[in-house]
């Protein structure tokens, strides 16, 4: 089983994760910040991964720690549950409509760290949730992760509708890319036979 388990305690944060890659999507998702919890909820129920999160964090002050750190705590499991990367299909792509709102994912299990980030976000906030939250969030998990994530909004007027657009197209895209390719189960996809470090 590609599983992975994460306790993360700093000054800010105190976080206890679990992912499995080789899940129904079922979510049980506590961070003390709501539209954090709906976005992870959903982001488990379309890669298919079983994730459970209860994150307490210093939301007094503002959202912030809690989201990035989350961030960091789900990349960190990701890497680990991937392990050597070996028989995985790598890539993934999704073009994910939500509405009148449209996003492009695509993600690469390069072991590299990189992301693309393209939103024009109508507002600031959506309820008491800080909009620009949401790429310092895919910042972590890509850093943490060592993947390469896009994300790219190429339509869309509604902010919610928009980031829910991107957890989803992330989701999709993750999920094919952690797939085991049947044909190749025992292939590392790099011709350098390698993935997950820096080279």
């Amino acid at each position: 089983m590609r599983t992975a388990s994460i306790s993360r305690t700093t000054a800010e944060t105190d976080i206890s994760l679990k992912l499995s890659l080789d899940g129904m999507g079922m979510a049980d998702i506590s961070t003390g910040c709501g539209f954090l919890d709906h976005m992870l909820t959903l982001f488990a129920k379309h890669a298919h991964f079983n994730l459970s999160i209860a994150c307490k964090g210093d939301t007094q002050v503002d959202d912030h720690h809690t989201v990035e750190d989350v961030g960091i705590a789900l990349g960190q499991a990701l890497k680990d549950a991937l392990g050597d990367l070996r028989g995985v299909t790598r890539f993934g792509d999704c073009a994910l409509p939500m509405d009148e709102a449209l996003v492009m994912a695509a993600v690469d299990l390069s072991g590299r760290d990189a992301l693309g980030f393209a939103a024009d976000l109508p507002s600031q906030k959506v309820g008491t949730f800080d909009t620009e939250l949401v790429k310092e969030f895919f910042l972590a998990l890509t850093r943490e992760a060592c993947i390469t994530l896009h994300l790219r909004q190429l339509a869309g007027e509604n902010t919610h509708h928009i980031l829910e657009a991107m957890f989803k197209g992330a989701a999709r895209a993750l999920r094919q890319a952690v797939t085991i390719d049947p044909d190749f189960q025992n292939d590392i996809p790099s011709t350098k036979g390698t993935l997950g470090g820096k080279a």
